[in-house]
């Protein structure tokens, strides 16, 4: 049974107290940050590949990827008020279904968080050359993409995904309140940008390419909507921000639910335009489909700011994913699961030191050699898997817990949740095999660590 041993929810908080990181965020500051981890590759890059899997029904793919996030937002609410310490889900699951659950959710958000990282900072790459390319500038082919990720062309590493990862480390190093200042204003810019896309491109639109509006049927649609989920990923980071925020029990839902609802709605509206103006099936093998949509509709001059609004925008993703990996490495380790170096604060920045470096060069070097494609259908089930068990944890909170104080409370439990669960596991089951093994082979290397290091060394078991 002490695989299953769980740690005081009333040890957490005192720990939360004394940690030594900085309270200094705020509502607003979470909503941006929200923001700025969820727009992204998902709609300035994937949206391309969901409307050639989709069609103009991409649309309902979003929301459907929205409802499986909503639900699961909910869950993650509720527990964001009752334990506001570090570690998201693997805090929350270590407080309520036991060691081994946290450990392996824990370990699984790394990979989440960590990919995520990496897979944004390729779709970075790509817009950043196109943009350089503008000014007749090109990188020599070797390094402009991972091996094999384009047929036909010799490619050796993606260069600008690996300096765009390590430059953002180097911010999320130096402190919250730096990190949090660059965040907000990049995130305002690219805000912007979107809008500006909508503001333009909805002059452009032709219904008649909307027609048939869904070309693949509904398997089309679930399909493009597992894919998909993947833009919605980030909102559960600002939880990770838990011990650096000035009022969490009032904040973290604020930041949650807000971010993911604007992002919701601009994501859908930027779906609709894009495929209204081009042809679904025109966006194979483009990877700035946002920009080719106003290139298409001859206003070239706009797809330069979209070019400058997606590396901005990435830019954010980037910074937010590193920023909430490092919190769950940092609490991991601060529980013994992880080496204790991993939980050691600066002195003068009052950050996780040589977490962060330990993520970035890591995730930097998977950035320079594995394509895209591979690493945006690892994260999805990763964070699927994770929105579920959010679901169940909620609901175990409720018996075992129901004295704890919660300024937010998951309505219509326990529909809600269960609705969470289905929604996941459905997503879940639209996904390739060749992800669930990769998938369960990396648990499966989780799970040999914990028995041969972790359980050992645990605060619990000391």
């Amino acid at each position: 049974m002490s695989l299953f041993r769980t740690k005081n929810i009333e040890t957490m908080l005192a720990e939360a107290r004394d940690d030594g990181l900085r309270k200094v965020l705020g509502p607003v500051d979470l909503v941006l940050m929200g923001i700025g981890a969820i727009i992204g590759t998902g709609i300035f890059v994937l949206t391309g590949t969901g409307a050639l899997t989709a069609g103009p029904a991409l649309t309902l793919s979003f929301v459907i990827a929205a409802l499986a996030c909503g639900f699961a937002a909910l869950c993650y609410a509720e527990f964001s008020t009752a334990i506001p310490v570090s570690g998201s889900i693997y805090t929350y699951s270590y407080a309520t279904l036991g060691e081994i659950v946290a450990w392996m959710i824990g370990w699984d958000l790394l990979l989440e968080y960590g990919l995520a990282t990496s897979a944004v900072s390729v779709g970075w790459s790509g817009y950043f050359q196109s943009l350089i390319g503008g000014f007749g500038i090109r990188l020599p082919a070797a390094l402009t993409a991972a091996p094999g990720s384009v047929p036909g062309v010799e490619t050796v590493l993606n260069l600008p995904a690996m300096l765009i990862m390590l430059a953002i480390t180097w911010v999320v190093s130096y402190g919250v309140r730096e990190s949090a200042r660059v965040n907000n204003v990049m995130v305002a810019i690219k805000v912007g940008v979107v809008l500006l896309f909508i503001a333009v491109g909805v002059w452009h639109v032709q219904p008649a390419n909307w027609q048939p509006f869904t070309p693949f049927g509904f398997t089309g649609v679930f399909n493009a909507a597992a894919l998909v989920f993947f833009a919605f990923i980030g909102f559960d980071a600002v939880t990770s921000a838990a011990e650096e925020v000035r009022n969490p029990r009032r904040d973290l839902p604020i930041g949650i639910i807000g971010s993911l609802a604007v992002c919701t709605v601009l994501y859908v509206v930027v779906a609709a335009i894009m495929t209204g103006i081009v042809p679904f099936a025109k966006f194979a093998g483009v990877d700035h489909p946002v920009s080719l949509a106003l290139q298409y509709a001859g206003q070239n001059w706009v797809a330069g700011f979209i070019d400058l609004g997606a590396i901005l925008g990435m830019t954010t993703v980037i910074l937010v994913m590193t920023f909430g990996q490092t919190r769950i490495l940092f609490a991991m380790s601060r529980d013994g699961l992880l080496p204790a170096r991993l939980s050691s604060v600066h002195k003068v920045h009052a950050t996780p030191f040589v977490a962060t470096w330990t993520v970035g060069i890591v995730f930097a070097s998977i950035a320079g050699f594995v394509p895209l494609n591979v690493l945006a259908e690892l994260i999805n089930i990763g964070t699927l898997s994770a929105f579920a068990l959010i679901s169940v944890a909620v609901l175990v909170l409720r018996r075992t817990r129901p004295d704890l104080p919660r300024a937010f409370r998951c309505p219509g439990v326990p529909v809600v949740p269960l609705l969470s669960v289905a929604f996941c596991l459905f997503l879940m089951a639209h996904l390739q095999l060749r992800t669930w093994i990769a998938f369960l082979t990396w648990l499966a290397i989780g799970l040999a660590i914990y028995f041969l290091y972790a359980r050992r060394n645990a605060v619990l078991h000391r």
